[in-house]
């Protein structure tokens, strides 16, 4: 089986639906409220496991909290590692309007570093892709970098949110996958992946845009990303083209988005081919 390690940010998610969203001053009424463990690293671990990868994810979490969250991430198929802190646990307030658009802040929280990464050391050396996000201190990806490196293990990285890091440390990357807004400081690489949304993506090294299906109505596109992400990875840790693992992840992203919230809304790999012949039928 396909291994992909997962380094990234979990912690409660808070979601509240809402018709439009205020102006300065404007208090908005929700219409609905509800709570699930969530954070971009542990999306995409879910996201690739239930296309039929092995998933390990590490994360930092309340140390009182790290028995709950195990749980979860088992019961979604998931091997997890959380390092129990001192600090609340991370935390998400997501606003979904009636159009399916969000607004996202969130609390950082407890967070991993560098040391933190001996008790997944073994998970990274076996993984065929590593899977990081700029959620995660950048010491920390450094490090885990630095290991995948001496085991010939890819390392697929999410830049985002956006950020500067050293060139020494891009160019040990394998793939980046930014949004339209998150390019800054890749201009010199081929190797990127760039997600627009409801348009699909590109793949910069071709110039080939790889469609996204139509979904309407759009339910919620909270997560659509960190969905695509971990498809992707999984396809590329089972050896497939970059093309077929684009076109797979986008067509599992559109399942996300016809539906709200997150964990419960990352589709399967059986899903997906369904999805998938009904459209090429």
């Amino acid at each position: 089986m396909s291994k992909v390690a997962v380094i990234g940010l979990a912690g409660e998610s808070v979601f509240l639906s809402i018709e439009r969203f205020g102006k300065t001053g404007e208090t908005i009424v929700a219409k609905d409220y509800y709570r699930e463990l969530g954070g971009k690293g542990f999306n995409q671990a879910v996201a690739a496991a239930r296309y039929g990868a092995e998933v390990s994810f590490l994360g930092a979490s309340y140390r009182d909290d790290v028995e709950n969250f195990t749980e979860i991430a088992e019961r979604c198929g998931v091997n997890a590692f959380f390092v129990g802190k001192t600090e609340r646990s991370p935390y998400g307030v997501i606003m979904t309007d009636a159009t399916g658009d969000n607004r996202v802040c969130v609390y950082r929280g407890a967070e991993l570093e560098a040391k933190d990464l001996e008790a997944f050391r073994e998970e990274i050396e076996t993984a065929d892709i590593l899977l990081l996000t700029n959620e995660t201190p950048h010491a920390v990806n450094e490090k885990a970098v630095e290991m995948a490196k001496l085991h010939n293990v890819k390392v697929i990285l999410n830049p985002a949110p956006a950020r500067e890091c050293k060139k020494e440390f891009l160019d040990t990357v394998f793939l980046f996958t930014p949004n339209e807004h998150e390019t800054a400081g890749l201009e010199p690489y081929q190797n990127v992946i760039v997600t627009q949304g409801s348009k699909g993506c590109v793949i910069r090294k071709t110039g080939e845009v790889i469609p996204a299906p139509r979904i309407d109505p759009v339910a919620d596109t909270t997560g659509a990303g960190d969905t695509f992400n971990g498809i992707l990875a999984a396809c590329i840790a089972k050896g497939e083209n970059l093309r077929n693992a684009c076109r797979n992840a986008n067509f599992g992203a559109a399942i996300k988005v016809g539906r709200r919230y997150i964990l419960n809304s990352i589709p399967t790999k059986e899903e997906i081919e369904f999805f998938m012949e009904g459209k090429d039928g």
